[in-house]
């Protein structure tokens, strides 16, 4: 068991990190700016995280670990199939709004070390989509919506609530427009996203 000043060191190291990842990025990230972030030295935080690719690891987990369960419990709930389809968007969004370096370190993370994400299929709050699946079969079946593959549905809700998070500074570019108005769209997409969605799918 970790002593209770062990824990609280942690968690304000890992709070500090969140933080400096959140204005920085990965790579404009410093160690020493986290250890002052947090207010402690750089060598206790290399004692707890000895590099700063561990640290971000960490921070990502402490917040897949909070994602999950959201997303884990929208998908098999018992609303009907465009109740999840809007809570599904508006909880994805208002937690990477909150995380906003989350979806790049992801890409990142895949393409650099695949093996970490595998970890994650493994734990037990990790979403399954066999009851989205299911319901979306048993709609198409009824004449609810229009014929289409869960799993394609399931790529497209993510890919249009996930990809102006990743591709933010080229969608300012081609819109010009500033962060405070990128961030009042990104606010509207909650609904945005649903919409198009369920519009598209709907008889």
């Amino acid at each position: 068991m970790k002593k209770e000043k062990e824990i609280t060191t942690e968690s304000n190291i890992l709070n500090a990190a969140k933080h400096v990842f959140q204005r920085k990025g990965m790579d404009g990230a410093r160690m020493q700016e986290i250890a002052d972030e947090a207010g402690i030295n750089k060598a206790l935080l290399h004692y707890y995280y000895r590099s700063k690719q561990l640290l971000f690891e960490a921070v990502f987990k402490s917040a897949f670990t909070l994602l999950a369960p959201q997303l884990n419990k929208v998908l098999n709930d018992d609303t009907s199939l465009f109740e999840k389809i809007r809570n599904f968007t508006n909880n994805y969004i208002s937690f990477v709004i909150k995380h906003p370096y989350l979806p790049n370190f992801i890409i990142q993370e895949i393409n650099k070390n695949p093996e970490f994400i595998k970890n994650f299929l493994s734990e037990k709050e990790f979403p399954n989509i066999e009851k989205f699946k299911k319901q979306v079969a048993d709609e198409v079946k009824n004449g609810i919506i229009k014929p289409i593959k869960a799993e394609q549905l399931f790529i497209n809700i993510l890919a249009l609530n996930l990809f102006p998070f990743i591709a933010a500074p080229l969608l300012k570019g081609f819109l010009s427009i500033n962060n405070e108005d990128y961030q009042q769209m990104i606010e509207a997409r909650k609904t945005e996203v649903a919409d198009f969605i369920i519009n598209a799918i709907k008889v």
